[in-house]
Formats: C-alpha cells, sequence, structure tokens
C-alpha cells in the first residue's frame, strides 16, 4: 500500500507539485515571466505527474528545461505529435521525459507531463513566457498571473473534451496543496508612480533615484484564491516609445531571430476639445452571459453581490446613459440564447421603460456558456444604414471553443467593434482579451472587490468618443536598411486604446530577445489563424508555424516542447503512477442576499430617456426630502421637470462626485436636455435646498 504521506489531492493521493516561484522582468509595457516548479516523489513507485494550468492568453512560452540533481536538461521545439510520440517512447524505455505543451482548444492552457520521476526522486521544472500588458482605462498597466483554472464549457455537439482541458484536476481555490512566491523588477524609460495589487505586497523597493527601477514581491502566505494582477503605473505614460533589440547571434542573418527587431508603441492622449464630442449614432448590442455560474458571488467576501445582480445594476446604467437616436439590443446566452427584441430598436422611452422590465426579470438561468451561437445570429443581422454596431461582451468567460469564437470576431471586425469584459476569477485571459483585439475595442476584468458599473462605462466612453482611422506608419530608415512590419495593420486608435507594433529590421543595431519573442508570437497567432480559417487546407501555412515556432524557440498550437533526460543511461523500474496536480477554481457559495438599491442606482431608475427627471415623491425621497419640501421653493415660472432636473443634478454632484464615472453620461443628457427648454433658470435655490 503506498504511503500517502506529505501533501495529498482531495482524493488523498500524494501531490508531487511542492511549491511554485515566479520572477517577473518587466521592460516598459511587455514583461518576461520565469517560474520554477519544484517535483517531489514520494510515493513507492515511479509517478507521471500532469499538471494543466492558466497562462495569460497573451503569453508566448519560451524556453522549458528540468533540473535532476545536478544535471539539466533544455527543452526542444519540435512538431506536436512529434514530441507527443518522443514523449511516450520515452518513459515506455524507462527514461525521465517532460512535456509542453498549448492546449487545442484556447491558447491560454497549457498541459505539463513530468514523466518517469523515481521514488525519492526531486526534479526542478522551469518555464519562461513574454507578455505584453494590458492597458488599463485609468492609464495603469495590467500584468495577471492566473491561479484560477475554471472548468470549460463544452459546446454540445462540438467533438471538443480531448484537449489539456479535459484532464483539468481542481481543487476549492485557497485549498491548494503548494506555495507560491513571487517577486518582480521593473524597468521603464518613465518614473514609476506606483505598484498596486489585488494581493498583499511587500513594499516597492525603489533601485535608483530616477525611480525607473523599482522591485516588489507577493507577501508570504498567498492562498491561491485568487489570480494575482500587478497594476503599475508610470509617469508620462502617452509619450510614444521604440524599443530596438539587437539580433540572437547564433540565428541566422535574414532570419526572425537573425535580424535586429523594433517594438513600437503608442497610447496617444486625444485634445480635450475632440474628446468632449460625443457620437449620437450606433447600434449597441448588450451580450450578457447568463449561465448558471453567473449566480455565484462577485467575490470571496461578506456582503457579495452574485453576478447576474451586478449584470442588472450595469444594465440599467448604461440604458439610462445610452444617446437619443441610436438603436439598441439586449441578447441574454447560455446553452442558448434569448434577444429582449427581434431586433435592434431605436432608443426611446417606451423601449427604454420596456428593456428595463426585461432586465429586472433577468436570471443566470439559460444553462452552460455557449458564446458562439448568438455571435453567430448577431453577425447574420444586417447593419443599420449609418449606426455603427458595437457589441459590450459580458462573460465569466469559461469556454473551450474560444480559437473558433476568436476566428468568428475577426471575420467581422470590419463591421462590428467588440468591447469585452471578464467577470470573476478564472476568467479566460484569452476570450476577453482576444475578442477586444480581434474586434478592435477594449477588453476588462472584474475581480476582486472590482465594481462591475465603473468599468464599464469607461468603455462605454470609448465606443461614444472619436477614434482615429486610417492608421499609417511612416519608417525613416537610413539607405540600406530595410522594415518588415510582422503585426496587422491597426484599423483604429481611441483614447485609452495602446498599440504595440513590432517589425524585422536589416542592418548593424548596435541579447534580451522579449521583443523578437513577442513579434514572433505575434506572426504566429496571425498564422495560426490564417489556418484555421482556410480550414486546414491552406497549403504550407501550418509548416511554416512549426518552422517559426522552432527557430524562435515560441510555443505554438502545431508544436511543443520536450525534453528527455537518460539518468545516466538506466531505465527507471517498477510500474508507473499518474498523479495529476490540482489547480484552485473558484467554487460558489450562495451569494449574500441583496441589499436594498443604493440612492445613486434608484435616481437613476428614475431618468427618462430623454435625460429628465420628474417631480415626485420618489425622487424627493432619493433627495432625503419629502414631495412638498422639494416642490415650495420652486420658482413660478420654472416648468416642474426642468425644477426636478436640476435638483437631480445638483445632488449628483454634490453628493456623488466619487462615481462621476458612472453617472457623466446621463447627467450630460439632463444638460443637454435643460439647455434645450425656454428659458434659463437659477440653480441656486436649489443648492441651499440640498445643503
Amino acid at each position: 500500500m503506498v504511503n500517502c504521506c506529505g501533501l495529498v489531492t482531495v482524493k488523498k493521493e500524494p501531490v508531487p507539485l511542492k511549491s511554485i516561484a515566479v520572477e517577473v522582468s518587466v521592460q516598459g509595457h511587455v514583461a518576461t515571466v520565469s517560474s520554477t516548479l519544484q517535483y517531489e516523489n514520494q510515493e513507492e513507485s515511479p509517478l507521471e505527474a500532469i499538471f494543466v494550468f492558466p497562462l495569460p492568453g497573451e503569453a508566448a512560452v519560451c524556453r522549458f528545461s528540468a533540473k535532476i540533481g545536478q544535471s539539466e536538461v533544455v527543452a526542444e521545439v519540435q512538431e506536436k505529435q512529434k514530441a507527443q510520440e518522443q514523449y511516450e517512447d520515452a518513459l515506455s524505455s524507462g527514461l525521465q521525459a517532460f512535456l509542453l505543451e498549448e492546449s487545442d482548444e484556447s491558447p491560454d492552457v497549457f498541459k505539463l507531463s513530468v514523466g518517469s520521476l523515481p521514488p525519492g526522486e526531486k526534479a526542478s521544472v522551469s518555464l519562461d513566457y513574454v507578455t505584453e500588458l494590458a492597458v488599463q482605462a485609468d492609464d495603469g498597466l495590467r500584468l495577471c498571473l492566473p491561479a484560477v483554472l475554471n472548468p470549460r464549457y463544452q459546446p454540445q455537439g462540438s467533438g471538443i473534451g480531448s484537449g489539456s482541458s479535459a484532464l483539468v484536476s481542481s481543487v476549492p481555490a485557497g485549498s491548494v496543496p503548494y506555495s507560491l512566491s513571487l517577486s518582480a523588477r521593473v524597468s521603464s524609460p518613465h518614473p514609476i508612480s506606483r505598484v498596486e495589487s489585488n494581493c498583499p505586497l511587500d513594499p516597492l523597493n525603489y533601485l535608483n533615484t530616477e525611480k525607473t527601477q523599482a522591485m516588489v514581491s507577493l507577501a508570504a502566505g498567498h492562498q491561491f484564491d485568487r489570480d494575482v494582477e500587478l497594476l503599475l503605473y508610470y509617469q508620462d505614460t502617452h509619450q510614444p516609445t521604440a524599443i530596438v533589440e539587437a539580433a540572437q547571434t547564433s540565428a541566422k542573418p535574414g532570419s526572425l531571430m537573425g535580424d535586429p527587431m523594433v517594438m513600437l508603441s503608442m497610447y496617444p492622449e486625444f485634445p480635450k476639445d475632440v474628446m468632449s464630442l460625443m457620437t449620437s449614432h450606433g447600434e449597441f448590442l448588450f451580450v450578457m452571459d447568463r449561465s448558471g455560474s453567473m449566480s455565484c458571488p462577485m467575490h470571496n467576501g461578506s456582503g457579495a453581490q452574485d453576478r447576474i445582480g451586478s449584470a442588472r445594476d450595469t444594465l440599467l446604467l448604461l440604458l439610462k446613459s445610452l444617446p437619443m437616436g441610436c438603436y439598441f439590443n439586449i441578447i441574454g446566452f447560455g446553452s442558448r440564447y434569448k434577444s429582449f427584441f427581434p431586433k435592434s430598436v431605436e432608443y426611446s422611452q417606451k423601449t427604454m421603460n420596456e428593456a428595463l422590465q426585461k432586465v429586472k426579470a433577468m436570471r443566470a438561468d439559460l444553462g452552460g456558456t455557449e458564446i458562439l451561437q448568438p455571435l453567430k445570429h448577431i453577425y447574420s443581422q444586417p447593419c443599420l444604414p449609418d449606426q455603427p454596431r458595437q457589441l459590450f461582451l459580458f462573460t465569466d468567460g469559461e469556454v473551450r471553443n474560444t480559437k473558433e469564437v476568436l476566428d468568428l470576431v475577426k471575420a467581422n471586425a470590419s463591421s462590428h467593434r467588440c468591447f469585452s469584459f471578464g467577470i470573476g476569477e478564472g476568467a479566460s485571459s484569452a476570450l476577453i482579451s482576444g475578442v477586444a483585439k480581434q474586434g478592435g475595442g477594449h477588453a476588462q476584468f472584474i475581480t476582486g472587490q472590482d465594481r462591475m458599473q465603473p468599468k464599464v462605462m469607461q468603455s462605454l466612453r470609448f465606443a461614444l468618443q472619436p477614434a482615429v482611422v486610417d492608421i499609417s506608419v511612416k519608417w525613416n530608415v537610413p539607405k540600406g536598411v530595410s522594415v518588415t512590419t510582422l503585426s496587422p495593420p491597426i484599423r483604429m486608435l481611441f483614447q485609452g486604446q495602446r498599440a504595440l507594433l513590432y517589425a524585422q529590421i536589416t542592418g548593424e543595431v548596435g541579447a534580451l530577445l522579449t521583443v523578437h519573442r513577442l513579434g514572433a508570437r505575434t506572426l504566429i497567432r496571425c498564422m495560426e489563424m490564417e489556418e484555421r480559417q482556410g480550414g486546414g487546407e491552406k497549403k504550407g501555412v501550418k509548416e511554416k508555424v512549426v518552422e517559426l515556432s522552432v527557430q524562435s524557440g515560441v510555443s505554438s498550437a502545431f508544436t511543443a516542447f520536450i525534453a528527455v533526460h537518460k539518468v545516466d543511461g538506466k531505465a527507471v523500474q517498477g510500474p508507473m503512477l499518474c498523479r495529476q496536480v490540482p489547480t484552485p477554481s473558484f467554487d460558489c457559495p450562495a451569494p449574500a442576499s441583496n441589499p436594498a438599491m443604493d440612492p445613486l442606482l434608484q435616481l437613476i431608475s428614475l431618468q427618462k430617456a430623454s435625460g429628465s427627471w420628474v417631480l415626485e415623491a420618489a425622487l424627493a425621497e432619493v433627495l432625503g426630502k419629502t414631495e412638498e419640501e422639494v416642490a415650495k421653493p420652486k420658482p413660478a415660472p420654472v416648468d416642474q421637470e426642468v425644477w426636478a432636473t436640476v435638483l437631480a443634478l445638483v445632488w449628483l454632484y454634490g453628493f456623488k462626485m466619487e462615481d462621476q464615472e458612472e453617472w457623466q453620461f446621463l447627467a450630460m443628457k439632463a444638460v443637454s436636455w435643460i439647455q434645450a427648454q425656454k428659458g434659463t433658470i437659477s440653480w441656486l435655490g436649489s443648492t441651499v435646498l440640498l445643503k
């Protein structure tokens, strides 16, 4: 009988993974992440450990190695089937082997197999990846180290299920039987203002007087109850920057790794007069996840609202903030989908009221998470003339057919702009970030104690404000030097959106290889999508991906990292056991009973589609007055509706300035409505009334 000493899974099986140590090196807008996983076989037989885990969707794995005793073996990148066969051959021969492969369904899930680990043996497995940092609406840069891997919904009849995600072994978040340590070194051309996190951090340590370099570490005792987020804030963030990286000395000149590479970062700040312009046109489609997992609480803290409740409040805010003259619809989806209206309707008091009644009745009652079918339905509907279509997709992001969804979004990007919102811990970064990237929009993640409403309103601002289009980049280079752009063309750029361009250049520049690897990843992802859209029948594309992946040492959907250790020429003896290392998953406790509606939401719910308020008892209650106290100071010539609207605005500006991002658009509507009425009024009386 096996002695189950040490760490065990929920099935009482020993866990060979003991700890994970992460070192992060941030250079401006990009990062290199190095993770070291310590394994130990405390059983009496050889074993194979399988660990399925999440990585950021934009990550490119670029190195994989294993250290057994004093010897280290560095993995090679090979075509995936060939690598899998070599791994199996090694195990059948009693050799130690290590295999790292990307999931066939989603680029943010990887499977690590550690094979033929002898009894009592320790192994240290290291993997490095490079990734871009996502820009947040407050100008922060977000680095997420996913810890939570929730089960991915499998669409009925999809044939999906044989990939890595089918092998997930999980335990409740906070019960993971191994430890995590993390340290980050941050370097920037501009001073570092601060570093924040959703997890406790040790104090920030600046390494120079200019504050362009700093160190920060995760405080001890991380419980794996959430993804680890680092938010970095730099000064002068809107200045364009370019990083030129020398070629890899061992690579052939003329190849991707054998030439220098440049990364151009553009994060423009538009003039205030431009940003004050708001469109009154557009077709807004709010695509809301109503699967069963949306009944989970927003976080594990006390008093947490359930996700669907937060979604209802958010839709109330969105519906009140839309401009007159636009069109809208709301589509709920699960394993099936339902539209509020057969087709988009013009925004009016009647249609807004009808939609709000349906929002109140909205529940997380549509089964699993099937995003593809409602998107296909939306894309099949003809767009309205002079009403640009913009999608707002809300989901907790647990699907297996991520690549299929992204292909569909990209195929329709010329006529549909997509904003995406990942709700709760474990939302797929590949899905949420990918939808926004392919759809020319912006991605937001709502985790921990985050409130959904301010982040959604930030994205609505992006959707309503002007965007820069017809963007071209001209490279001024010396004679004899050529530039080959690796990134796809930038279709548009709006306030708060950052664009990174990678280009291969020839000539002498004068090695870190972060930029090369990110450039290779960009090119690989473009070719992978081209291969999928061709149904796998486009000749030579897969072979080019494999060639580039092997040359650059960057992971792809068609390759894997393989390392074989011969253990001094001796085969490992005895039958081999299989152990799946668990990852944390977010459990779904019953949410707290929802509290009474917040006064701000009460006030918002009373606003008419035109932007005005009616002088009524419900408004007086929000203002903390009786109906008589509110109506009595009204000057005789002033219309009651104008008076009520002024009072509502004064209350917002007087008592809810900290939430201005949430109500700014409905306030703009109110001011515009007042200005359209005859005559002018003094705000003095209302100000005195509310003091």
